[in-house]
């Protein structure tokens, strides 16, 4: 069973900082491209940092200076530190693993809620 648990979400007063983290099981760890997106009240769900299993991460133009993606294949986490948190940064974040083998697999976390507000 494949399970991506989120955690580190909560209140935040703009300017501060929270880490997110993604442990995942049930996957190879490995194989997988590992994302955060974020859906905010009444808006889609949006890709804000992806981390592939080689290669350059790549993110939301909206988080480009202030959010940095990382993982640890030994500890099947990643990670999302983010900094100079904004009000427009308020949504739930969700963790996200697709697999870069020949048959493509996804998954989601449950989500978790983050709260930039004075």
């Amino acid at each position: 069973q494949v399970q991506l648990v989120e955690s580190g979400g909560g209140l935040v007063q703009p300017g501060g900082s929270l880490r997110l983290s993604c442990a995942a099981s049930g996957i190879i760890f490995r194989l997988y491209a590992m994302g955060w997106y974020r859906q905010a009240p009444g808006k889609q769900r949006e890709m804000i940092a992806v981390i592939p299993t080689g290669g350059s991460t790549n993110y939301a133009d909206s988080v480009k200076g202030r959010f940095t993606i990382s993982r640890d294949n030994a500890k099947n986490t990643v990670y999302l530190q983010m900094n100079s948190l904004k009000p427009d940064d308020t949504a739930v974040y969700y963790c996200n693993a697709a697999s870069s083998t020949a048959i493509r697999y996804e998954y989601w976390g449950q989500g978790t809620q983050v709260t930039v507000s004075p």
